[in-house]
C-alpha cells in the first residue's frame, strides 16, 4: 500500500512586476512497500515545517532512502542535507549540478506504483511523479506550479518551452485524480 503525506505545502508570491518576492516549495514523503521517499525539499525557511511534519508521522528522516528532485532550483532542493542516507534522483538536463546527484535520462518504476515520468517545460530535466495507490496522484513540481495553471492550461511563467511545458500539463491532466502542485495547496482533477 502507498501512502502520501505532505510534509510542507509551498507557496509563491510575486510583485506588482511579476518578480518573484517568496518561493518556498511543496514537500511530499511517499511510503511505499519498498521504498521512503521525499519528492523536493523546499527551502531551508521550511525545514521547522518538514521536521515537525516528521515527528508527527513518526518517520524519521535517516530512514528515507530516496529523494526526488523534479528540477534543480533552490527552492526545491533546499534541505537535501536532511537525508543523509537517501539517494538523490534527478532528471537530465537540468542546468546546475548537484553534488551525489544521480541522473537519470528515461521514465522509471521507483517501486511498484511510483514512476518517475518526465514533464519538462519549466526546465528542460523537470519530472514529475506519478503515483497509482487509491487514486491516481501527480506530484508535478513546476511543470504545475500552481493549481492555476492547470485549470487555465497556463505554462509556468518561468518556463523554458512553453509548448513543452502545456505538453506536460496535458500529461499530467490525462492521468491524475489529484495534483500536488509545486507551490500551493493538492487538488482534485475533474477527470
Amino acid at each position: 500500500m502507498i501512502s502520501l503525506d505532505v510534509l510542507a505545502i509551498g507557496n509563491l508570491e510575486r510583485g506588482e512586476d511579476g518578480s518573484i518576492i517568496t518561493s518556498n516549495s511543496t514537500s511530499v514523503l511517499i511510503r511505499a512497500d519498498d521504498r521512503i521517499i521525499v519528492v523536493d525539499t523546499s527551502t531551508k525557511e521550511m525545514k521547522s515545517a518538514i521536521k515537525t511534519s516528521f515527528k508527527q508521522l513518526m518517520v524519521l528522516p535517516k530512514d528515507v532512502d530516496t529523494v526526488v528532485l523534479t528540477h534543480c532550483h533552490a527552492d526545491h532542493t533546499g534541505n537535501i542535507d536532511m537525508f543523509p542516507n537517501a539517494q538523490i534522483l534527478m532528471h537530465t538536463g537540468e542546468e546546475i549540478e548537484i553534488p551525489g546527484v544521480k541522473l537519470i535520462n528515461h521514465d522509471i518504476e521507483l517501486s511498484k506504483g511510483v514512476k518517475l515520468v518526465h514533464t519538462p517545460g519549466h526546465t528542460m530535466g523537470s519530472m514529475s511523479v506519478f503515483i497509482e495507490a487509491d487514486i491516481k496522484y501527480v506530484i508535478a513540481g513546476d511543470a504545475i506550479p500552481l493549481k492555476d495553471n492547470f485549470m487555465k492550461m497556463k505554462p509556468p511563467a518561468v518556463n523554458c518551452d512553453s509548448e513543452l511545458a502545456l505538453e506536460s500539463i496535458k500529461a499530467i491532466s490525462n492521468y491524475a485524480d489529484m495534483v500536488v502542485p509545486g507551490h500551493d495547496f493538492p487538488f482534485m482533477t475533474e477527470r
